[in-house]
């Protein structure tokens, strides 16, 4: 199954003009593609992302499981963890990106998402953001009490409620059908603190090949302030995915399946860990 699908793959990732070190790491090779941004300065925001990243090379060339991606957050829960107690102020990161996962037979993504940095897919035109940020700004989002566009220049646009290698940040999951033609863009919050939802649309859709389009977003930003660390993967599904809309995929399982799918699935990657 996992021959079957055929995907292009691109990605970028630069410091920006404002920092002398870049802590995002990046891992974008099948069926693995994820993005970590470090956090706790020089010898520890980049150790900790490069941590997340080391725990996911282990699944990179070979059929994976949904379970086996939980029990990997575990494992990159403690490595960052192991890195942040040898450091006065600290370590954490950032994790999100997809896995192609096997699960009730059939070829799926594995959203994953601890923080803010993002998934979105573009599918007929159409953008959607997959994840949801685990940050100060989109709980005052959610509370309507500022709005999405002004997320981006809030003051507390920063300050983020879950972190790997932090108690109590559980890893959110998302199951979601692999589809042909789409494709998705995962990304540091670097990118999406300089270009908007429809700047990022614009940039996705433009045609140029994977790899143009991740250096081309990442040229934007930096273009348009590079206030922090950017780091892009542009994944294309071009065969072996269902043929679908937008409507037909758009939210993945329902909310009572994937609640259930994200349980069975932290639960064995805790009992793995004992």
């Amino acid at each position: 199954m996992t021959a079957a699908l055929q995907v292009t793959v691109g990605s970028h990732t630069d410091a920006g003009l404002r920092r002398a070190v870049n802590e995002d790491s990046v891992l974008a090779r099948h069926p693995v593609f994820v993005v970590a941004d470090g956090m706790g300065g020089h010898d520890a925001g980049d150790r900790a992302s490069a941590a997340v990243v080391a725990a996911f090379a282990p699944l990179v060339g070979r059929e994976v499981t949904a379970h086996e991606v939980a029990a990997t957050v575990q494992a990159a829960h403690a490595a960052v963890a192991e890195i942040a107690a040898t450091t006065r102020r600290g370590a954490g990161s950032t994790l999100t990106g997809v896995v192609a996962v096997h699960h009730d037979g059939l070829l799926r993504w594995l959203v994953v998402n601890i923080g803010d940095s993002r998934v979105y897919r573009l599918l007929d035109h159409r953008l959607e953001q997959l994840t949801v940020d685990h940050s100060v700004a989109q709980e005052m989002v959610d509370a309507g009490t500022l709005a999405r566009e002004d997320m981006s220049t809030f003051s507390g646009r920063n300050v983020i409620t879950r972190a790997v290698g932090e108690e109590r940040s559980a890893a959110d999951f998302w199951l979601l059908p692999v589809t042909t033609g789409e494709r998705l863009l995962v990304c540091s919050d670097g990118l999406t603190t300089e270009l908007t939802d429809e700047a990022l649309r614009a940039g996705l859709t433009l045609g140029g090949t994977a790899e143009q389009t991740a250096r081309a977003l990442v040229a934007q930003a930096v273009a348009a302030g590079g206030r922090d660390n950017i780091t892009v993967i542009v994944i294309d599904v071009t065969a072996g995915g269902a043929n679908t809309s937008f409507d037909e995929v758009t939210g993945g399982l329902s909310s009572a399946e994937s609640s259930t799918v994200e349980v069975a699935t932290v639960q064995s990657a805790r009992r793995r860990a004992r």
